[in-house]
């Protein structure tokens, strides 16, 4: 069996980073999908999907990690194509990656106990986001 949902939600940008786990986890369990896997994906260029500890340490380690691989501020031929700043979140966006697999069993996901799925949307300004999930299995 194949279910797929969709999740909106609003984004603040600048390496905005948002817990997705309790949505995911609701969508799985009314699926009535048992065992499978749930494929998470989100739409667009400037935002990506993973796995975190979502505690403050870590995701303020985690958005000073992304202006040391690709720093805001600096050229990118992207801004000078289309003018809107944003060359660096497109550029780290496509490091993270735009989906991600987990499995599941009797209707609960397999993450560890401090493990969370997040979207982390990278772009200069607040976006409305559109996160779809493929559900897959027995």
């Amino acid at each position: 069996m194949v279910v797929t949902k969709n999740l909106y939600l609003k984004t603040q940008g600048q390496c905005d980073i948002v817990d997705i786990t309790p949505r995911v986890a609701k969508e799985v369990s009314a699926s009535g999908v048992k065992d499978g896997l749930v494929t998470v994906f989100v739409s667009g260029s400037t935002a990506g999907l993973t796995t975190i500890e979502y505690e403050s340490g870590l995701i303020a380690d985690f958005k000073s990690l992304w202006q040391r691989i690709a720093p805001a501020g600096l050229p990118y031929e992207h801004d000078g194509r289309w003018g809107d700043g944003n060359g660096f979140s497109h550029v780290r966006a496509s490091l993270l990656g735009a989906s991600l697999v987990v499995p599941f069993a009797g209707g609960k996901l397999a993450l560890g106990t401090w493990q969370q799925i997040v979207l982390v949307d990278f772009d200069n300004r607040p976006r409305s986001r559109e996160v779809v999930l493929q559900i897959m299995g027995d």
